[in-house]
């Protein structure tokens, strides 16, 4: 597959991730807008056809994974949550795993690993590792937030594990870090974006992904950090409705760019492999 289609198949990711979020959290509109968006990027594709044999029941699983999530949120009248996106990106991509169209059914191959590792992940620490989340949120994101907030002279007061308290120009804002804002969320996609990656396509440089893995994990962690203090800030000036909504947009943004950052870092280890296995071959042939 050329690189073109690579982006494209990310950025199809990314818009369906987006899509889901804003129509979830935010506006529906501009849900449904990605969505679209997302549409008209798979178009912009070199689709060809593929003797490849496909498994039509992988379609039938996707419909009913679908069918399945939709009955339980409209069954406990409960709002699609983050889990809910990677269950319909799991089973979409599953039926897209079952089409004869190479280039579809490698983001549909891509979907399916990122969706299985993130609910994975997902499931292993906030059902598990409850009391670790807690800790994290309070030593990993709130103690430094709240300590680069500190430095551009604004109050703030720890009154929580996951929770404190602005001193606003308009009255104390209670606020609490916890869940998506922990940062894990976006620390789950990036693990599952690699993992997809180097499955997808057989990279096997264990150390450069480790090292890719590690550095991406420290960034996602920094961009996190300033968003937060963003939501500090957002709160602080303009109240906390302007920050929820500044809260629903910013985080799947930052996380879009951070991604892209991760799959130019893979392609880049990609080449390199490439181009280390071509010259292997041209000095055995001396």
């Amino acid at each position: 597959m050329n690189i073109h289609d690579r982006m494209i198949i990310f950025l199809v990711l990314a818009l369906f991730l987006g899509a889901t979020m804003e129509y979830g959290h935010g506006s529906k509109l501009l849900g449904i807008l990605l969505f679209g968006i997302a549409l008209l990027a798979i178009s912009r594709m070199t689709l060809k056809a593929t003797h490849r044999k496909t498994h039509t029941w992988y379609a039938l699983v996707g419909i009913l994974i679908i069918l399945a999530d939709i009955i339980h949120n409209v069954y406990n009248q409960s709002e699609l949550g983050t889990l809910d996106t990677m269950t319909f990106l799991l089973g979409i991509s599953l039926i897209a795993s079952a089409t004869k169209r190479e280039d579809i059914r490698s983001i549909g191959e891509f979907g399916v690993y990122v969706a299985i590792t993130f609910i994975a992940l997902f499931t292993l620490f906030y059902g598990t590792f409850e009391e670790f989340i807690h800790e994290f949120d309070h030593y990993a994101v709130l103690i430094p937030s709240m300590h680069l907030i500190k430095l551009i002279g604004i109050s703030v007061d720890v009154i929580g594990t996951e929770t404190v308290c602005l001193h606003a120009p308009a009255g104390d804002i209670t606020l609490t870090i916890g869940g998506p804002c922990s940062g894990l969320y976006s620390m789950f996609l990036l693990i599952s974006v690699i993992v997809a990656y180097t499955a997808t396509e057989n990279i096997k440089d264990s150390r450069k992904i480790t090292a890719l893995l590690i550095i991406t994990i420290v960034v996602a962690w920094i961009a996190n950090l300033l968003r937060v203090s963003a939501l500090y800030l957002t709160a602080y000036q303009y109240g906390n409705d302007a920050m929820m909504a500044v809260h629903t947009h910013l985080g799947w943004i930052i996380f879009v760019i951070v991604a892209w950052g991760l799959l130019l870092g893979l392609s880049k280890i990609e080449k390199m492999e490439r181009a280390d296995k071509k010259e292997r071959r041209e000095k055995g042939e001396e």
